[in-house]
């Protein structure tokens, strides 16, 4: 049995505390709104997700900021 792709793997609010993603719901929405978090997906009625490649290269380019200096 193979892997699914990646890019269909979704991540949940409960899942981004385990990525060092601890923000709450407001400033998810804020950071969303500014562009600068990755825009979730709606997966039902009052659910929402994100996708794990998404948030792995908002993740990666975090690391590439401080690398950085800025």
């Amino acid at each position: 049995m193979t892997a699914p792709p990646s890019n269909k793997i979704l991540l949940t609010r409960q899942d981004l505390p385990r990525l060092g993603l601890n923000l709450s719901p407001s400033t998810l929405l804020r950071l969303e709104a500014a562009g600068q978090f990755p825009k979730r997906v709606r997966i039902g009625a009052h659910s929402v997700a994100w996708l794990a490649t998404e948030i792995h290269e908002h993740i990666a380019k975090l690391a590439a900021e401080r690398e950085a200096g800025l």
